[in-house]
C-alpha cells in the first residue's frame, strides 16, 4: 500500500486531535483497485499440486472508510476470456462479501496447466474495479504423472565424490513452453546447455525423506535451443546422506542412501504437441570436482577434476558409465510451493588480517549464514583451507570452540565449517560452496604455498529462505533499532525452508527455539510458506500416540530428550499464530488431527492436570524456574488454542470438552502456585510471574496485584532480565501488557548485563545462546531463541497486534505504549489487507500519534490514560495527546 500524506485536520480538545483523510482530492479518488494477486500466498507461483488453491489480493483505495463489499472471481485457461470476465473455468458469481482470501471451488484442476484468474471488486459506494490478470500454474498434482526413473549412479552411502549426470536430446520444432519438475533424495543443481537453472539454493528443501519428498518446477522455456540440447544433473549428500558425524545421528537415518533423482523434462511446442525428456535408461554418469560435501561440515572441490563442458552437447561423455535404477525414497513425492532459498545478499569482505606467508584472516564485519566465494590464480594442485567462525582468538585466528561443541569426527578428513579448494591451475578460478552453508564472520583462508592474498579475493553470501519482508521498525534509541536488526538478522540465519537454531554447529529445527521466536517472523517477514511446509513436517514425524521430536526433522534423535510441552507446542502455537496473522484457517485444518493427539497423550501422563515432561526456562540468566511450572503452563495454552480452532472448524463437542480440559488445568496451577495472599507465583521468579500473566492462568480478579509482584521483582534485580529461554517470550509483554509499560521498556532498553543491549554493545550483529559473553558452553553468536523481543517491539511500543475474533489484521488491535524515555517510535506491518502503520514522536510534554489503517479492515484503537477506545475505519488518522 502507499501511504498519502495528511491533508485535512479535525481538531477535538481538549484531549485529542483527530486528523481524517477528508479532501476533495480523496473524494475524487477512483475506486478501489485490487493488486497483489497471490496463489498459495505466492506470486504467479507454477508446480503447484493443492487440488483447492487459494486466492488473495489487497486494495488500493486512500479514502477513508475504503473497503469492499462484493467480489467475483474468475478463473480459466483463456487468458483472453478471463480478461473479458467470459469463457471462465470457474467464477465465483458475484458475492456481497468483503472477503480477501477465497479459496478455488471449480471442477477439478489438470496438471501441466497454466491457469489465469482475476478479481473483480466492488467498493463501498458499490463502484466496481478489476484487477490485472494473475496466473498459477499446476505441477504433477498426482505422482502417477511422473514419467521419470529415480536414478543413481550407484548404491554406496560411503563414497565421497558427488556425481554428475547428463543427457542430450534434440528440439525439432518451434518451443511454445518448457518445464522441468526435479524430485531428489539429496540435493541437486540442474543445468541446461552449460547454464544453471535458476537461481535457487539447496533445493530440495530438507524433509522426512522417507515419508514426504519434495519437488520443484522451473521454467526453462529461455534456456531450451533449437537443435541439440544437454541437460545436467549435479547431486549433493544434502541431510539425506549425511557423511558427517555428530551427536543427533544424522549419520544413521533410516533414509540414508546414495543421493539420488527423478526428473521430467516437459516440453511444449508451438504446434500444441508435448515432448517428454525424462530421467532414466540413456543418461550416464561420472563424478565430479566435489571430492566430499556436507550440509553439516562443509565441502571439498578439486579443480583438476573438473570436465569443462559437462553439460553442454557438443560433450564426449563416451568414458562416463551407465546410471543405475533406485526405489523412489517415499510414497509421497509433492511440490515444494515455497519461498526459496537464495544467496540474497551479497557481502564484501571487510577487512584482510595477513597473520603469515600462509594464513590469511577475512572480516566481514557481521555474523551471517551463508557462504564465501573465493576468486584466486596459482599453480596447479596449490590448496586452500577456508575455515569459518563466529569469533576469533587473541592471536587473531579464528575460533571455532563456541560452535564445535557437538561434532563428532571420524578422523581428520571433515574439518568443521572448513572449505577445501585445490586449485586446477588454469588461470583465475572461483570456488563456492554448491551443498553446504556455515555460519561465520571470518574466514581463515591457509595455503598450501607462500601466497598474497587480496581483500577483494573473498565475498560472503547471506543466505536464507528469500521470504519477503514485511515489517518495519524505527526508533530514536540507535541500540532498540540494532537489536531490531540483529533479531532479524538470526531469525533469516535461521531459515532454511525449516526453522533452525542456528547455522553452524546444529542446523536442526529446534521446536522450542521456532515457537518462540514465531510471532517475530510473523511481523517482519511472509513466513506463511515456511510454517505450513514445516508443519507437514510435524505430521511426518508425529508418533500415533501423539509424540513429537525435539528437533524437526529429525533422522530418528529427539523423542527422548527436549521434548514435551513447552518445546513441541509448536504444533499448536505456530499453526495458531499463523491463523491469527493471516486469518487463513487451512493451517488450523490440516494440523487438527495432530494438535489433539498431541494434548491428549499429555493428558493420559498427566491426569492431574500439572506435567513434568519437558526441558524447562533453558539458559537462564540465574535464576530456574521448576520444569512442572513451564511445563504445565505450555499445556494448558496448546489444550485452549486446541478448543478455540475446534470451535473454528466447527467441532462444538471437541470445543466443550477442551475448555473445560483447560480449566482444569488452570484451576490446578492456580491451586498449586499461587499465592493468594502475596500476588505471587511459585519463587515470584520472573519467567514464573510473567508466564502465568501472558498465558492468561492468572485469575482476573488478580492480574494487577500479580503485575505489581512482577514490577517488584524486576525492579528488586535492578531493571535486568532474569529468565530463559520461556522467560523471554514472556517477561516484556507480561509488564506491557498489565500496566507496567515504561518498566519493560527499562528492561528492553538496557545496555548493561544481562539484556540485549549488552550483546550489542560488545559488537553482536546477531542474537547470542547465552546472555554471558565469555560463557564457556552454549554460546552461538547466531540464535534466534531469545528474539522474542522482536515481536515486542511491534506489540508494546507499536501497539499493533491482530484481533483474534477478525484475523489477518482485519480489525487491528491498536494499544501503543509512548513510554518513559523514547522520543520517536515507529512500526509498520504488511498484513493481509495492507501496510498498518503505527508512529509516534514527543514534542515538549506533547505525543503526536499518527496511524494508518488499510482498505477492507477496521482498528480498535486504546490510547495510554483513555477508559474508551476509538473504532476506526481504514484511513490516516493523528492523534495529539497532551
Amino acid at each position: 500500500m502507499t501511504r498519502r500524506p495528511l491533508l485535512n485536520t479535525i481538531i477535538l480538545v481538549p484531549v485529542v486531535i483527530l486528523a481524517l483523510l477528508a479532501s476533495a482530492a480523496s473524494k475524487a479518488a477512483p475506486p478501489c483497485l485490487p493488486v497483489g494477486l497471490q496463489c498459495e500466498h505466492l506470486v504467479n507461483p507454477i508446480g503447484l499440486d493443492a487440488p483447492a488453491p487459494r486466492f488473495t489480493w489487497r486494495l488500493v483505495d486512500v479514502r477513508k472508510g475504503a473497503k469492499q463489499t462484493a467480489y467475483h472471481l474468475l478463473v480459466g485457461t483463456d487468458s483472453l476470456a478471463v480478461a473479458r470476465g467470459t469463457g471462465a473455468g470457474w467464477q465465483s458469481g458475484k458475492l456481497a462479501s468483503d472477503a480477501q482470501l477465497v479459496t478455488y471451488a471449480g471442477k477439478s484442476l489438470q496438471p501441466f496447466t497454466r491457469y489465469f484468474w482475476r478479481v473483480e471488486v466492488w467498493d463501498k459506494d458499490g463502484k466496481p474495479s478489476t484487477s490485472a490478470i494473475a496466473y498459477f500454474e499446476t505441477g504433477m498434482l498426482n505422482s502417477r504423472n511422473w514419467q521419470g526413473a529415480w536414478i543413481s549412479d550407484r548404491n554406496d552411502v560411503d563414497l565421497k565424490p558427488a556425481p554428475y549426470f547428463r543427457r542430450t536430446f534434440k528440439t525439432t520444432k518451434a518451443i511454445k513452453s518448457a518445464r522441468a519438475y526435479v524430485a531428489a533424495g539429496g540435493l541437486y543443481e540442474l543445468y541446461l546447455n552449460g547454464q544453471k537453472v535458476g537461481n535457487h539454493r539447496l533445493d530440495p528443501m530438507y524433509t522426512r525423506f522417507d515419508r514426504r519428498t519434495l519437488y520443484v518446477t522451473y521454467d526453462v522455456t529461455s534456456q531450451l535451443l533449437a537443435g541439440s540440447n544437454a541437460i545436467g544433473v549435479l547431486l549433493g549428500n544434502g541431510w539425506y546422506n549425511h557423511q558427517s558425524t555428530a551427536v543427533w545421528d544424522f549419520h544413521k537415518a533410516p533414509w540414508r542412501a546414495r543421493p539420488t533423482f527423478c526428473l521430467d523434462l516437459r516440453i511444449t511446442y508451438a504446434d500444441g504437441s508435448v515432448e517428454l525428456v525424462s530421467s532414466g535408461k540413456g543418461w550416464k554418469t561420472s563424478l565430479s570436482p566435489i571430492v566430499f560435501n556436507s550440509i553439516y561440515t562443509a565441502e571439498h572441490y578439486d579443480a583438476r577434476m573438473e570436465q569443462p563442458g559437462w553439460n553442454t552437447a557438443s560433450f564426449s561423455d563416451s568414458t562416463w558409465k551407465d546410471v543405475i535404477y533406485r526405489a523412489s525414497p517415499s510414497p509421497t513425492i509433492v511440490a515444494q510451493a515455497m519461498h526459496p532459498i537464495r544467496n540474497v545478499e551479497a557481502i564484501p569482505a571487510r577487512s584482510i588480517t595477513k597473520i603469515n606467508d600462509t594464513v590469511f584472516v577475512y572480516d566481514l564485519g557481521r555474523t551471517i549464514a551463508g557462504v564465501s566465494q573465493f576468486s584466486v590464480s596459482g599453480p596447479a594442485g596449490t590448496t586452500f583451507r577456508l575455515k569459518h567462525a563466529e569469533r576469533l582468538y587473541p592471536n587473531g585466528r579464528v575460533d571455532q570452540s563456541n560452535i564445535d561443541a557437538h561434532f563428532r569426527p571420524v578422523g581428520t578428513s571433515d574439518p568443521f565449517q572448513t572449505d577445501l579448494f585445490i586449485l586446477g591451475g588454469k588461470g583465475v578460478e572461483t570456488f563456492m560452496p554448491h551443498f553446504n552453508y556455515k555460519g561465520f564472520q571470518y574466514v581463515e583462508v591457509t595455503t598450501s604455498r607462500p601466497m598474497e592474498l587480496t581483500r577483494d579475493a573473498l565475498t560472503g553470501y547471506f543466505m536464507h529462505s528469500d521470504v519477503p519482508v514485511v515489517g518495519q521498525v524505527t526508533s530514536a534509541n540507535l541500540t532498540l533499532n540494532k537489536i531490531w536488526a540483529a533479531t532479524n538478522s538470526s531469525y533469516l540465519s535461521n531459515l532454511f525452508g525449516y526453522p533452525t537454531d542456528c547455522p553452524q554447529r546444529e542446523k536442526n529445527g529446534w521446536t522450542g527455539d521456532a515457537h518462540i521466536a514465531s510471532e517475530t517472523g510473523l511481523y517482519s517477514f511472509d513466513g506463511i510458506t515456511v510454517y505450513e511446509k514445516w508443519l507437514a513436517d510435524h505430521r511426518d514425524e508425529q508418533q500415533p500416540n501423539g509424540v513429537l521430536p525435539s528437533i524437526i526433522p529429525t533422522g530418528g534423535w529427539g523423542y527422548e530428550w527436549g521434548n514435551g510441552p513447552d518445546w513441541t507446542s509448536t504444533i499448536t502455537i505456530i499453526p495458531w499464530n499463523v491463523y491469527l496473522f493471516y486469518g487463513d484457517t487451512k493451517i488450523l485444518a490440516d494440523n487438527y488431527d495432530n494438535m489433539k493427539r498431541y494434548v491428549d497423550h499429555i493428558t493420559e501422563l498427566s491426569p492431574s492436570g500439572l506435567t513434568t515432561w519437558g526441558l524447562g526456562d533453558w539458559v537462564p540468566v540465574k535464576s530456574k524456574t521448576p520444569v512442572e511450572f513451564t511445563s504445565s503452563v505450555y499445556y494448558f495454552t496448546d489444550v485452549s488454542i486446541v478448543a478455540k480452532v475446534a470451535a473454528l472448524l466447527g467441532k462444538p463437542a471437541d470445543a466443550a470438552r477442551y475448555v473445560a480440559l483447560a480449566a482444569k488445568i488452570r484451576n490446578a496451577f492456580n491451586a498449586r502456585y499461587l499465592n493468594r495472599q502475596s500476588g505471587g507465583y511459585g519463587s515470584g521468579l520472573q519467567t514464573e510471574l510473567s508466564a502465568a500473566l501472558h498465558w492468561g492462568l492468572v485469575p482476573d480478579d488478580r492480574k494487577s496485584q500479580v503485575a505489581a509482584t512482577l514490577a517488584r521483582r524486576v525492579i528488586a534485580d535492578n531493571n535486568h532480565i532474569d529468565v530463559g529461554l520461556l522467560g523471554t517470550k514472556t517477561i516484556l509483554n507480561a509488564l506491557s501488557d498489565n500496566g507496567q509499560s515504561d518498566l519493560a521498556y527499562a528492561v528492553a532498553s538496557q545496555e548493561t548485563f544481562p539484556s540485549w543491549g549488552w550483546w550489542i554493545r560488545n559488537g553482536a550483529t546477531t542474537l547470542y545462546e547465552n546472555w554471558p559473553i565469555d560463557a564457556t558452553s552454549d554460546i552461538s553468536m547466531n540464535h534466534i531463541m531469545f528474539g522474542e523481543i522482536g515481536a515486542w517491539y511491534y506489540k508494546a511500543l507499536g501497539g499493533l497486534k491482530p484481533d483474534p475474533t477478525q484475523p489477518g489484521f482485519k480489525n487491528v488491535l491498536l494499544e501503543p505504549h509512548f513510554v518513559t524515555g523514547l522520543d520517536h517510535f515507529e512500526a509498520s506491518h504488511d498484513g493481509p489487507y495492507g501496510t498498518i502503520s503505527s508512529a509516534w514522536n514527543r514534542s515538549g510534554k506533547a505525543v503526536h500519534y499518527r496511524v494508518t489503517i488499510p482498505p477492507n479492515s477496521t482498528a480498535t484503537l486504546k490510547l495510554p490514560g483513555e477508559p474508551a477506545t476509538h473504532k476506526l475505519e481504514a484511513g490516516t488518522y493523528q492523534f495529539d495527546i497532551r
